[in-house]
């Protein structure tokens, strides 16, 4: 995500290191580069011009001082000229004071929009809400089933009629079954075409009239770039959007869609998509991303996700267990499971400051290892969970089947398991050495 666009700033802010303060003359030259990473990150040529204005007058005769350098200065002043782009602070979705509430996810063939209206509804959920999703495309056969699909893999009920063609008919009957049994939500996923006509807008506004959704929001595939800003600005004249849901946003290297379209339409960013999971949607903070942007992390997202995978109870139950070195192959299988809950590991990289982009290439996680990991630890008995010390070579052999994998897998997951708790102690003051610290320094064992 924005590695292309990232890994040009950072370098356009080289150019201004060793000065004294930033003058009119190495802003200047620092400018020309951001401006060059931009409009090759197919950021809006006009966005582009405004930004670098807003930037160098900010920016000129500043004194820099004595705890930034200067291209530390200009770092400053460039984030939060990008947190004010995209919108300077998260805007959530609107709900109404009698429910249900409709959000209508309106926009061409192929964005994603029944896939987002799945992601939404878990979220929601999540939120303690209880969605309705509404089949409301009557053009693409394999829409309705689609939803309806993602509908059971979320336990969450989906309104659909294969039998009516009008979608005003079935957003109202919709309406009635949602007032009827208690949804707060009603997420429509509206037809699609491959390219703007009048008579996809018609049927749009028809919908909007017959609704009156408190949420309007365009799904815009990040990938597609300006095409994604050019859409969502004729959407947003024909029909007032609310805001935007960015799709793809993972497989965007450049980041132009993200930087244009608040900007174009006056509409904020509310949710982007960053994989095909359903949980892998991500409330759009744009101080956040700017941060990321630029290399400095999001370290506040990371907590967030933290926080919503990991039970406190376990985690000082885990403590405890480490502390009395009683951890076992069973919790260490739990920690497996709850990593990979936080989702793929390259994106959580992303967000620890000081992970640029050039620190990151190269670095792949198989997700597969985690799969083998657990395989194995299935394939061992309770009492071998408990104490590993029992795990012979006949054992070994018996494991490697029972998981399709290789006695050599199973000698290296004993390896991990018992360098991690080593590990592990150390943090929790098993160890001699952290023992005399914390004597000396206090519980933390730490000299502050």
């Amino acid at each position: 995500m924005f590695e292309s666009l990232s890994e040009k700033l950072q370098s356009a802010f080289k150019t201004i290191r060793g000065h004294g303060k930033l003058s009119e003359q190495n802003i200047k030259m620092a400018l020309r580069e951001v401006r060059m990473a931009l409009l090759e990150a197919d950021v809006n040529f006009r966005v582009v011009k405004d930004f670098i204005e807003r930037v160098r007058i900010r920016a000129v005769g500043r004194e820099v001082l004595k705890s930034l350098t200067p291209g530390q200065q200009l770092i400053q002043v460039v984030n939060e000229e990008l947190t004010e782009l995209m919108g300077k602070e998260h805007r959530g979705l609107e709900f109404s004071a009698n429910p249900p509430s409709v959000i209508m996810l309106v926009g061409l063939q192929g964005a994603g929009k029944t896939t987002m209206a799945a992601k939404l509804a878990k979220f929601l959920k999540s939120e303690q809400h209880k969605p309705l999703m509404v089949a409301a495309d009557v053009y693409r056969p394999a829409a309705i089933k689609q939803l309806q699909v993602l509908g059971d893999q979320l336990d969450v009920t989906v309104y659909a009629d294969s039998e009516e063609q009008d979608p005003r008919k079935i957003c109202q009957e919709a309406l009635q079954k949602a007032s009827g049994e208690g949804f707060d939500v009603m997420l429509i996923d509206t037809a699609g075409r491959l390219h703007i006509d009048q008579t996809l807008m018609q049927e749009l506004r028809d919908l909007k009239t017959v609704l009156s959704p408190q949420e309007v929001l365009f799904v815009a595939d990040a990938m597609t770039g300006q095409d994604a800003v050019t859409v969502a600005e004729q959407f947003n004249k024909d029909l007032e959007i609310s805001g935007v849901l960015l799709t793809k946003l993972d497989g965007d290297a450049r980041g132009g869609a993200a930087l244009s379209i608040k900007a174009i339409t006056d509409t904020p960013i509310k949710f982007v998509g960053i994989g095909e999971k359903l949980d892998q949607l991500e409330a759009f903070h744009p101080e956040r991303m700017a941060s990321r942007i630029l290399g400095m992390g999001d370290v506040l997202s990371l907590i967030e996700k933290v926080e919503k995978s990991i039970n406190e109870e376990k985690a000082l139950e885990l403590e405890k267990k480490l502390r009395e070195q009683t951890f076992t192959l069973e919790d260490f299988r739990e920690q497996l499971q709850q990593v990979r809950s936080l989702g793929p590991l390259e994106q959580l990289m992303e967000m620890i400051p000081g992970m640029n982009a050039k620190a990151l290439k190269g670095f792949q996680v198989d997700e597969k290892e985690f799969v083998r990991l657990e395989a194995m630890i299935n394939s061992m008995t309770p009492k071998e969970r408990l104490s590993p010390k029992l795990i012979n070579s006949s054992r070994k052999k018996r494991i490697a089947r029972g998981s399709g994998t290789d006695i050599r897998d199973v000698n290296r997951l004993l390896k991990q398991f018992e360098q991690t708790r080593k590990l592990m102690k150390k943090f929790t003051g098993g160890g001699k050495k952290q023992r005399r610290m914390s004597k000396r320094f206090g519980r933390r064992g730490l000299p502050f």
